[in-house]
């Protein structure tokens, strides 16, 4: 009996919790949308700039430098 009322507060301790966070996830998401675009961003400009200094390391020596 104890167990089975361990899972009725459970239950209605986590089931509003779990569609709130049903609810707010895709607003979230939205938010996140444009810090992972400007992460994309700056990976690649970094990216470019590490290939433009290694460049003629690669030249000269081969291909250590990935």
């Amino acid at each position: 009996m104890v167990k089975f009322l361990l899972w009725c507060i459970l239950f209605v301790l986590c089931a509003p919790l779990a569609l709130v966070a049903l609810v707010i996830y895709p607003f979230v998401w939205l938010l996140m949308l444009p810090f992972r675009i400007v992460g994309i961003a700056v990976e690649g400009i970094l990216k470019s700039i590490w290939a433009i200094v290694t460049l003629p390391a690669r030249i000269i020596g081969g291909k250590k430098f990935k």
